[in-house]
This record gives C-alpha cells, sequence and structure tokens, in this order.
C-alpha cells in the first residue's frame, strides 16, 4: 500500500461525509457576502461601520446556530431567526443610553436565550440569534436613527446564509451519505491496522495500542451514527414514487459491518490481554487477513479488486477458523471476527456477491468485569436542565456583568459572554467547569497565537484580512470538535481586527483573558452553587435513558423474532439505544477528568465498558431480529423477560436504588438454546446467535450487578453453556 494512498485514507475520515468543511465553508462565505453587501451600502448611505459588524456577526451566527435534521426545517428557522435578531436589535437601540436597564434586560435576554432551548435546535438557534442581536446592539452602541440600517443588515446577514446554505448550496443527503460511506470505510481501515499494531505489540507498547483501538472504535461508531442518520434523510426526502432502493439497507449493513468490527476489536484484545503467545505461523495468517481487510479499505483500491482482497481474506484464516484442536478459543475468536468482518463488508459493498457460507460467527465471546465500586448517581429532582441553567445563567450573568465593569468599564461584555457560554451543550456542574476551564485556555492560546500574527501582518491590509477570514473559518470548522478551539480562533481574530482598526495593544489581549477568568469563574460558581446539578445525578439520567431504550429494543426484538408486528423498526431504536450510550459517555467524561482530586474513575470507566457490551449485543439481535422468524419458539420469552429484569436491577444499583434480587439468566437462556438446537429450520445458526446474545447480555448485566454486591438469587453464572457443539461455535 502506498504512503499516499494510506494518507487520503486518513484524511477521508478526519471529516466524515466532510460536514464540518461545508458547514465552515459556507459560513465564512456567508460572512464575506454579507459584509461585502453591507460594505456597498455604507459607500452610498454612509452609514457607519456598526451596520457592517451587524451584518457579519448574525451571519456568523446563523451559519453555526442552525442544526436541523433536514433541509426543509433548517430553512425555516433560519428564516424565523430574523424575528428575534430584530426584536434584539430593537430593544438593544432603544435601551442603550440607559445603562442600569439595559443590563437587566440583557440578564432577562439571556435567560430567555437558554430557556428557549427546551424547544430542541430551533429553540437553541433562534435564542442565541436574539442574544446575540441585543448584546451587539449594545455594545456597538447603535443609536436610534441607525436602526432601519441596522434591521437591513440583520436581513442581509440572516439572508446571507439561508441564499448559501438553504439554496446556493444546499445540503444532498444522496451525496453526503456518499462522502460518509467513504469515511465510514476510513475509520474502518484505522481501526483495523491499530489490531494489526495489536497483534504485533510488545512490553510497554500494548497498553499504548490498546487505547488506540479503543479510541478507532469510539470514532467508528460515530460515523455509524452519522450514515445511518443521512441514510434516513436520504430516504425520507426522495420524491414519492421514487424507486431507488440504493439507500435503503445502507443502515443495516453498516451495522452488521460495525458489529463485526468491534468483535474483531474486542476479541484481539482479549487475546493480548491474556498473554496468549502467538506461534509464528499463526500470527501471520491473522496479519494477512487483517491486511487483506485494510487493502480494501483504502482509498483508490479498484472496486473490481475487492471481492477478491475479500476472499483472500477469508481463506488467511480459514485454517484457523476450520481447526478443531491446536487453537485456544481466544486465538479462533479472532480469526472468527476477521472471517465475519470480510463477510460483513462483502455484504455492504459488493450486494451482488455472495457470501460464502462458512458455519458459525466463532466460539462464545465471555464477559470480562473487574470493577470495585459502583458509579455514584443520583435520581433526577424532576427541574427541566433549560430551567435549571436559565436560572443559573441569570445569576452568572448578573454577577459578571458586576464584576466585569470592576475589571474594565470598556471590556465588561467579554466576562459576560463567557458566563453566558459556558452552559451551551452542558448537562451538570462538572460539564461547565471542563468548558470554563477548556475556554480560558483557548483565549490564552489565541492571545499568543493573536499577537504573533498581529505581528507578522503588520503594515499589510489585505495579508490581516485574509488571515482573519482564516481564523473565522478555522473557528468554525472547529467549533463542533472542541469549543475551546473556537475560543482561540475568536480570539485571534480579535487581534487581527484591533490590528486593523489601529487599536492593538498587548494590555487589550491581557485584559481579555482576565475578563474571561473571571466569567469562566462566575458561571461555574453558580453552576456548584445555584441549584447544582451533580455530574453523578446527570449520569444517573442518561443510565435511566440507555436501558430505558435497551429495554424497549429487547421487547421489540423479540416480538419480531416470534413474527409479531412492533409499530417501531428495531433499527430505528437500535440507534436509539447507541444515541443513549453517546450521551452517557459524554456525562461521564468530567466524572473521568484526570483532574488529581477526582475519585473513583475506574469505576466509571469499567461500568462504560459493561454497558457498551450490552449496547453490542442489544443491537446485534436487533440486526437479527430483521431476518429471524420462530414463532414457536415458547422458550424465547421468559429468557428474554429475565434479561429485561436484571437488566433493571442493575439500573438500580447503580443510582443506589432497591435493586431487589438479581438472578442469573443461565437456566432460562439454556432451555431457549436447547430448543433451538434441536430445530430443524433453516435458521438455526441464527437462533443460537440469538441465544448468545441473551446470555452475553445477562452475564454483563450480572457480573457487574455482583461487583455491586448485589445478590443473586441462582448463584454465580456459568461461564459457558453449550448443549450442542453447534451452541459452542456460536
Amino acid at each position: 500500500m502506498s504512503q499516499l494512498a494510506e494518507l487520503r485514507t486518513r484524511l477521508t475520515g478526519v471529516d466524515p461525509g466532510l460536514v464540518r468543511l461545508r458547514l465552515a465553508g459556507i459560513g465564512t462565505a456567508s460572512i464575506v457576502l454579507a459584509s461585502g453587501v453591507i460594505a456597498v451600502v455604507r459607500e452610498f448611505t454612509g452609514q457607519s461601520v456598526t451596520v457592517l459588524l451587524m451584518a457579519a456577526v448574525l451571519a456568523l451566527i446563523s451559519s453555526i446556530s442552525v442544526n436541523e435534521p433536514d433541509i426543509g426545517r433548517s430553512r425555516i428557522t433560519t428564516a424565523l431567526m430574523l424575528a428575534p435578531a430584530a426584536a434584539g436589535i430593537t430593544v438593544g437601540t432603544f435601551l442603550g443610553p440607559h445603562h442600569l436597564v439595559a443590563d437587566i434586560v440583557f440578564v432577562a435576554v439571556m435567560v430567555a436565550a437558554v430557556y428557549v432551548r427546551r424547544f430542541g435546535p430551533r429553540g437553541f438557534a433562534l435564542g442565541m440569534v436574539g442574544f446575540n442581536a441585543y448584546f451587539f446592539a449594545l455594545y456597538l452602541q447603535a443609536a436610534p436613527a441607525q436602526l432601519p440600517w441596522l434591521l437591513l443588515a440583520a436581513c442581509v446577514g440572516v439572508g446571507s446564509t439561508l441564499l448559501l446554505s438553504g439554496v446556493l448550496f444546499v445540503e444532498r443527503p444522496g451525496r453526503t451519505l456518499v462522502r460518509q460511506l467513504h469515511a465510514f470505510d476510513a475509520r474502518l481501515h484505522d481501526l483495523v491496522d491499530a489490531v494489526a499494531d495489536l497483534l504485533t505489540a510488545e512490553g510497554a507498547e500494548v497498553d499504548v495500542v490498546l487505547r488506540d483501538v479503543r479510541r478507532r472504535l469510539a470514532r467508528l461508531n460515530e460515523t455509524a451514527l452519522l450514515v445511518s442518520a443521512t441514510a434516513d434523510r436520504y430516504k425520507s426526502e426522495r420524491p414519492d414514487g421514487d424507486t431507488d432502493d440504493s439507500g435503503a439497507n445502507v443502515p443495516l449493513r453498516v451495522l452488521d459491518v460495525e458489529l463485526s468490527a468491534e468483535r474483531l476489536a474486542v476479541a484481539s484484545e482479549r487475546l493480548v490481554v491474556a498473554g496468549i503467545s502467538l506461534a509464528d505461523d499463526t500470527r501471520r495468517a491473522l496479519l494477512d487477513a487483517l491486511h487483506g481487510l485494510l487493502a480494501v479499505t483504502s482509498t483508490g483500491t479498484p472496486p473490481a479488486m475487492v471481492p477478491a482482497l475479500l476472499d483472500s481474506a477469508e481463506r488467511s484464516v480459514a485454517d484457523i477458523v476450520g481447526e478443531t484442536q491446536g487453537h485456544g478459543d481466544r486465538v479462533q475468536r479472532v480469526a472468527f471476527a476477521a472471517a465475519r468482518l470480510a463477510r460483513a463488508m462483502r455484504a455492504m459493498r459488493c450486494p451482488e456477491h455472495p457470501i460464502p457460507q462458512t458455519g458459525g460467527s466463532g466460539p462464545d465471546t465471555e464477559t470480562d468485569a473487574t470493577s470495585d465500586t459502583t458509579a455514584e448517581g443520583a435520581a433526577p429532582t424532576g427541574l427541566l436542565l433549560t430551567t435549571r441553567q436559565a436560572i443559573q445563567v441569570g445569576v452568572a450573568t448578573s454577577l459578571a456583568i458586576i464584576a466585569g465593569e470592576l475589571v474594565s468599564p470598556a471590556r465588561w461584555y467579554w466576562a459576560v459572554i463567557t458566563a453566558f457560554l459556558v452552559f451551551a451543550g452542558t448537562s451538570s456542574r462538572g460539564d461547565v467547569l471542563s468548558r470554563g476551564w477548556g475556554r480560558i485556555v483557548g483565549t490564552i492560546g489565541g492571545v499568543l497565537a493573536g499577537m504573533g500574527l498581529a505581528v507578522l501582518v503588520s503594515g499589510s491590509q489585505l495579508a490581516a484580512l485574509l488571515l482573519l477570514f482564516a481564523c473565522m473559518f478555522l473557528g468554525i470548522y472547529l467549533v463542533q470538535v472542541r469549543p475551546s478551539l473556537m475560543a482561540f480562533s475568536i480570539t485571534a481574530v480579535l487581534a487581527l481586527l484591533y490590528g486593523l482598526i489601529g487599536q492593538f495593544s498587548v494590555a487589550t489581549l491581557v485584559l481579555r483573558v482576565e475578563e474571561t477568568a473571571v466569567g469562566a469563574a462566575l458561571g461555574i460558581i453558580a453552576a456548584f452553587v445555584v441549584l447544582p446539578k451533580r455530574s453523578g445525578e446527570a449520569f444517573g439520567e442518561a443510565l435511566d435513558e440507555l436501558v430505558d431504550a435497551v429495554d424497549v429494543l429487547l421487547a421489540t426484538s423479540v416480538d419480531r423474532i416470534l413474527g409479531r408486528k412492533p409499530t417501531t423498526p428495531s433499527m430505528e431504536q437500535a440507534r436509539d439505544v447507541h444515541d443513549a450510550l453517546a450521551t452517557l459517555r459524554a456525562r461521564a467524561v468530567p466524572l473521568d477528568s484526570p483532574l488529581p482530586w477526582r475519585r473513583g474513575r475506574s469505576s466509571y470507566h469499567r461500568t462504560l465498558q459493561m454497558l457498551s457490551g450490552v449496547d453490542h449485543y442489544a443491537r446485534e439481535l436487533a440486526r437479527l431480529s430483521d431476518d429471524v422468524r420462530a414463532p414457536g419458539w415458547r422458550t424465547l420469552c421468559p429468557a428474554a423477560e429475565r434479561v429485561r429484569s436484571n437488566l433493571d436491577g442493575l439500573r438500580r444499583a447503580l443510582l443506589r436504588r432497591d435493586a431487589g434480587e438479581i438472578r442469573s439468566a443461565e437456566d432460562v437462556v439454556d432451555a431457549a438454546e436447547s430448543d433451538a438446537a434441536h430445530r430443524p429450520d433453516p435458521h438455526r445458526i441464527d437462533l443460537l446467535t440469538v441465544c448468545r446474545a441473551l446470555r452475553r447480555i445477562d452475564q454483563a448485566v450480572v457480573t457487574l450487578a455482583e461487583d455491586l454486591g448485589v445478590s443473586d438469587g441462582n448463584g454465580p453464572p456459568e461461564t459457558t453453556s453449550t448443549p450442542t457443539s453447534a451452541g459452542s461455535r456460536l
């Protein structure tokens, strides 16, 4: 594989579907367009630069705030932004001379902007544009005589975004889907590459590669969710009567590849952690298979070569898969996982090629767990997050106005903006702490970079303008990666802007750091003192949502397997489970902080690991339920009910509630598996796989419950249960 092809592959996965690139490009172009139009207006009317800055700001805000799922809603939301923008400009213009009243209304506007987030993406967008319009009317000291021109600037700013994103460069889900599928291949390539490194790692290098495997697996999961969401949009936005079915099965095929890749990563990790030494020929066979998969997912590989490469990958491990003696279970699991991934990739990339029938998917995978303590959490208090944060923002920004005025009467607004923005996208006081700290660090970095850039382009307006727009582009591109990078870029923009207008000074930039630190500190204090939501509480709420989603998915999947007709597709519910797990991971970030005073990090980490396994096997069950039908399988229901009951018991134990008795489902799953093993049904292997998925979910739940000290009425579960040879190979 050439180095150029490898570089192209990795770059493809950096921005799945080029979503961030598109957002940054349209956002920057909107600013340029709005500024250009108003610059022409100024030439004929003699209006001040205030009008131009208002248009540029609203173009920026309308570009980055709208996050609707489809183009129709996005257009409507962008158009609706004119109303809060006009209201904010009008009120800010008339209240500007009345300092005390303006500050009181400013706090009320920020409270309202946070409160309306309860209405979803549209509420968030309208609240953000209303806040910014009011703030900049005050900051720019707009006069009533300028009001008509400021309203025109609002129309131009918002209209520029609507024109570019909603008309000229409207997102086409079909094109985005193709790009995201390429990105999915690139992320899969990265994961397989890390697994290959893992099989050759030695000594201290193993821990580093293990972290790399987990990180790349998380990225693959994220990209799979993006692909699935875009595929649904593509399907829903096709014209009536369009019979093109090219995207209909994409979510299912991508899910199959994702689960197979997870299986490969987990099996390889357990093989290495167990310290099993591989013979040279065995290692070579496994690596040959992985290298074949790498070639398939490499950018530039001709499609005609894909079937042959996948066949070669399967043949590389065929001897290990087919042996009944000579290799341990863990080695065979890796070989089975590689073969299974090759088959899943063939189904996704080459649906016209039949999949060779090679038997089972591998031996059972036991669940390992060594957590020693539980995640600390509590039941939600009942107060909505948006209401809680609206009150916190009111207190934080009120104090920020006072403290900011004391630090600098001319630059107080930096403290207020920081106190407001640290609550964006947060769910707990730990989140606010992380965001506040990140904003301070980003601002300091932006000051240093801005000073360097300002000195570099000193005396050249053209170079300064080009760098200014480049920094804006970079800020918009990176805001979805990490908000602190947006603070870094905007601070660099300010340094360049001050240089252009002749007001650049190191003291001013240092003052920005001071005001930012004041605003962040007050936001953090408000989050910790005023109606605080502990990170453990937020984690508990997300845990509730995850368990509820898994419970619904298990019930729906079993209904489908038994021939019933659930109202909601299992694939949609599988995505809900994965989304809930992503939320749980995000809520655990403050709890897993590397700060030295944080305790119990390993318990949260292990809990997430175990629940990730539950997510994996629940989604695998959902995938199977699309094809497997066994209406007379009466022993399946008791097994599923016991697993669901144990899952609820684990939830209660983790949240320090009355968990009751958790009884291992081994006996009822054994009964269902024995029933399936004696069926002459052509789907017999799939039925055994259903049992395996239920068994793995229950083993993860029971093992974690035992670590928490919850009683198991049946005693410790057996690690394996193999009533038939067929069952043991699944």
